[in-house]
């Protein structure tokens, strides 16, 4: 592996595949590591207090955006519809919030009773007026000794309920802040960074509970979702990614699609033999984000990231269950419910990142069914019914498909969609009364290159290969609207870079999302029309969210760029008004 030296704020290692994948540190290096750790500033001047019945009607709060992607169905639709297709054009800066972290935002706010409480890489929080951009207190994590990442020291926000603010770090904790203070309330270790574990997803508050899943994919971790008491930090229950027996699956051939996917099942099964029956430990699916909560049947729903090591499968034979899957278990208990595995062992890194939506779509027979979908790196967007995880349908491709599914090579196999994707982590919206879904995809054509890999232990980089984007051939981005009774595309956008960062949607019948450029756009919801842009100087990477005070809608987004992409860094909050 290739090293880069950096600043010994920066010290990072960096992948022979370039900034496609991302960065892994080692050591509390960063703008976590400071003296006066903790909380500064002042109180903020009201009670904070937010009942689980707040929670639980957040997808009809138009005052409010409580959760990081709107509610526990995540839909990112906002009801505001003060801002619409005939007004957006007046749209224009309110205040710009500036965080003293300038790298990589993938930040989604929370905005309760007009305070808003935003993160930054490396784990700040920030309370703040959300009209007036006025700071309240500022809460800096102190890191351990040891933080190993893959893809950037990001964070993507908080979790709230009652008085208790939440959040993952990078060395693998669950913190509890009073939100009024940004005092620490309780500190509780999630799992062990030496060995490869970390915290970039934002929590989900739920029932008494913070439920919080794992990075760590890239480094031989065994991954999970884990719940702990939102008054203690007590651990609750434990569902591990990778179960102990069974990971090998029915030895599928066909993808979610029925593309046949090269597999050798009969050597494969030879080397399930030879393996032995621990490798399991070893085998990735860390949860990237956060967990969909369907309250009507006590489910948590989520995706499963990648094995380990990405490319090399011979040290992994079988199906890999449950990477690559949707998978739903009990909130009580975390007990197994029912999974769908879109890419049977995956040796192209086409994991499954971005969160899943509960809402409505048509079912087989024309008749609305209750759905989860999840918008895959694959490029297309699945629609499952979600009591059983059936499949109902898949939509088209949203971005080139080509040479799948091609095995990886020692001098590289083209294949299409590159690791990126299609829709990497990037949070999806819904417009639920068009059916519409709206995806950032990425278009960067990749080689595939595979090399044999023994686990190298913990915190060490395991890919058994590389991904290499290719120079001469034009990278690009598409915002992708998707029919969700039917899989056929509305309309797309196609932008000049490839999108990473998320959607928001609005009752006003807009849509929502931003470039590398810096550029944050409003779209038509119904045709994809462009009504309006503004550039916001630092890449756009993060999703936008939507809030009203005192009779004012506002929307606001991150603009600090992206390490995975390295996109132009920066450190603002934007927000906007008429």
């Amino acid at each position: 592996m290739k090293k880069t030296r950096f600043p010994h704020h920066l010290l990072r290692r960096t992948l022979v595949a370039g900034p496609v994948l991302g960065f892994v540190s080692l050591g509390a290096f960063g703008q976590g590591e400071v003296p006066n750790q903790g909380a500064t500033g002042s109180p903020v001047p009201k009670a904070i207090s937010v009942p689980q019945s707040k929670l639980d009607a957040a997808d009809k709060d138009a005052n409010n955006f409580l959760h990081s992607n709107m509610s526990y169905a995540q839909t990112r639709f906002h009801p505001a519809k003060q801002i619409n297709t005939a007004n957006v054009s007046k749209l224009h800066p309110v205040f710009t919030f500036q965080t003293e972290v300038i790298e990589s935002m993938e930040t989604a706010p929370i905005v309760v009773d007009g305070v808003m409480f935003l993160t930054t890489s490396y784990n700040h929080v920030y309370a703040i007026d959300a009209v007036t951009g006025k700071e309240f207190w500022h809460y800096k994590h102190k890191m351990g000794p040891v933080t190993t990442f893959c893809c950037g020291p990001n964070n993507r926000g908080v979790a709230v309920m009652g008085d208790k603010l939440y959040m993952g770090t990078l060395d693998s904790k669950l913190v509890a802040l009073e939100a009024k203070t940004g005092k620490v309330l309780w500190s509780s270790q999630i799992a062990d960074p030496e060995q490869g574990y970390s915290e970039t997803m934002a929590p989900v508050a739920v029932d008494g509970k913070v439920l919080i899943g794992t990075n760590g994919g890239e480094y031989g971790v065994r991954g999970f979702v884990k719940a702990f008491d939102a008054n203690d930090g007590k651990l609750l229950w434990t569902f591990n990614t990778i179960p102990e027996k069974g990971h090998e699956g029915v030895w599928a051939q066909n993808d979610a699609t029925q593309r046949n996917m090269l597999r050798d099942i009969a050597a494969e099964k030879a080397q399930f033999e030879k393996a032995g029956g621990d490798f399991y430990k070893t085998l990735g699916g860390g949860v990237w984000m956060a967990p969909a909560i369907d309250k009507e049947t006590n489910s948590v729903i989520f995706v499963v990231g990648n094995p380990s090591p990405d490319l090399y499968g011979a040290e992994r034979p079988g199906d890999n269950l449950y990477t690559d899957s949707i998978v739903a278990i009990d909130l009580n208990s975390g007990a197994y419910k029912w999974h769908y595995q879109y890419v049977p062992h995956d040796v192209w890194d086409l994991d499954a990142a971005s969160p899943v939506i509960l809402t409505e779509a048509k079912g087989k027979d024309g008749k609305i069914r209750k759905v989860a979908i999840h918008g895959g790196k694959t490029g297309h967007v699945y629609v499952h019914d979600r009591a059983t995880g059936e499949l109902i349908r898949y939509s088209e491709a949203m971005v080139p498909q080509e040479n799948m599914w091609v095995l990886p090579t020692k001098d590289g196999a083209r294949m299409l969609p590159g690791a990126n994707g299609g829709v990497e982590w990037s949070p999806m919206a819904i417009n639920p009364n068009l059916r519409i879904a709206y995806a950032a995809n990425l278009h960067q054509p990749m080689t595939y290159h595979v090399e044999e890999a023994k686990y190298p232990g913990g915190s060490k980089l395991w890919l058994g290969g590389a991904f290499k984007v290719i120079p001469s051939e034009k990278q690009w981005g598409r915002l992708a609207a998707v029919n969700l009774d039917t899989g056929k595309l509305a309309w797309k956008f196609d932008t000049e870079q490839p999108l990473i960062g998320g959607v928001l949607a609005t009752g006003g019948n807009l849509v929502f999302n931003g470039e590398g450029n810096g550029l944050f756009r409003a779209f038509d919801a119904k045709t994809g029309k462009k009504l309006w842009e503004y550039q916001c100087g630092a890449g756009v990477n993060a999703p936008a969210v939507s809030y009203t005070v005192n009779g004012k809608q506002y929307i606001a987004v991150a603009a600090g760029g992206n390490t995975q992409l390295d996109f132009k860094r920066g450190n603002s909050v934007v927000v906007f008004g008429m």
